[in-house]
């Protein structure tokens, strides 16, 4: 029986009870009364024998404190008896928790109680796909890591195993470097992922326009030197936020559009209304499919792990987590001529 009908019920009895008790104790105080009387062996009705004359003026008190008593006991035991399916509940909740992410309660029926427990049930879906992110996060973390780690102990193993000339020492010194490099680049990268996960320390109002400049500025030289043209429409907006994210978000954003850009393409940055933000590039066709996947981290369009021209696929992962700690909403879709168009809308301050 769920808990609302047991309310009911025990609500019914309650009510049924206010009108029954008192007629029934005042017919067992008469009954007691009447056998008192034949136990004194009193003729005259209302006489009181000697022994209990002492405790006639106590029988309203004891008939009230009687009756509070099994009042109590009542609400007592018809509480528990209400509350009972919720405690039967407390044991498969009990059960729940990382030891066994699958275990769902699956309580059948209608009631409160299957309401509830498919909520939770719900709550679980969500912590265990949480949990299974974290678990692909932190795979996916040591595989980024371990095949660096594997190229530099073998391009150590093949300078310590033979003499090697002074051009073979200045290649193998060369590609230790890059790959101590990308070691640097993923590190810092997992860095910014954690800091933006935390949400920001404070709040300012910021000049969303000043910092793609800024950004636009330092980069227009790999802009050149990658053949591709820069266009750049920058209206004043202010959001409140902290710089050094914003400057990542951008940062993460510009550098995303030009290395995955083809010479002679574009790179349209945009700062206006809403969205307070939009970038757009040319280069590869995105498949409409796949867009949403390179929110995750260490996704990239190209799955291959060892190429090591391109970045460890953090920038847009950290970009939206950015864009969340700053209270906005961040979007991805094809560009029209290949390429990638990311818009991200951010609260404005009037």
């Amino acid at each position: 029986m769920s808990p609302r009908r047991r309310v009911l019920l025990v609500g019914v009895l309650a009510l049924l009870a206010g009108f029954l008790l008192p007629n029934l104790v005042k017919w067992l105080l008469e009954l007691v009364w009447w056998r008192a009387q034949q136990f004194c062996g009193l003729a005259t009705i209302g006489a009181v024998c000697e022994p209990a004359r002492p405790f006639v003026p106590l029988l309203p008190l004891l008939t009230e404190l009687a009756l509070l008593v099994a009042v109590g006991v009542a609400v007592w035991a018809g509480a528990r008896w209400c509350l009972r399916p919720v405690r039967d509940l407390a044991d498969p909740i009990a059960n729940l928790g990382p030891q066994n992410l699958g275990y769902r309660i699956r309580r059948p029926g209608r009631d409160e109680l299957a309401r509830l427990s498919r909520a939770i049930d719900d709550m679980m879906d969500r912590v265990t796909a949480g949990y299974e992110g974290q678990r692909r996060f932190a795979a996916n973390a040591s595989h980024e890591l371990r095949t660096p780690l594997a190229v530099q102990r073998t391009l150590i193993e093949v300078g310590m195993a033979q003499s090697l000339t002074g051009e073979q020492l200045d290649l193998l010194t060369a590609q230790l470097l890059a790959t101590n490099e990308r070691n640097e680049r993923l590190i810092e990268g997992l860095l910014a992922l954690s800091e933006s996960d935390q949400g920001l320390r404070s709040a300012t109002p910021q000049r969303l326009d000043e910092i793609v400049g800024t950004v636009l500025a330092a980069y227009a030289d790999r802009a050149a030197q990658a053949g591709v043209t820069v266009e750049s429409q920058l209206a004043p907006r202010l959001v409140p936020g902290e710089r050094v994210l914003l400057e990542r978000l951008v940062t993460n954003l510009v550098e995303n559009g030009i290395k995955y850009n083809r010479p002679g393409g574009r790179l349209t940055v945009t700062v206006g209304g809403n969205p307070a933000l939009t970038v757009v590039n040319t280069g590869q066709t995105v498949p409409g499919e796949a867009v949403a996947g390179l929110f995750e981290p260490f996704r990239r369009l190209a799955r291959d792990r060892t190429n090591q021209g391109g970045g460890a696929g953090l920038g847009l992962a950290i970009a939206r987590s950015i864009t969340q700690a700053h209270g906005g909403i961040i979007a991805a879709r094809p560009g029209e001529d290949g390429g990638l168009r990311v818009d991200v809308q951010l609260p404005a301050l009037t």
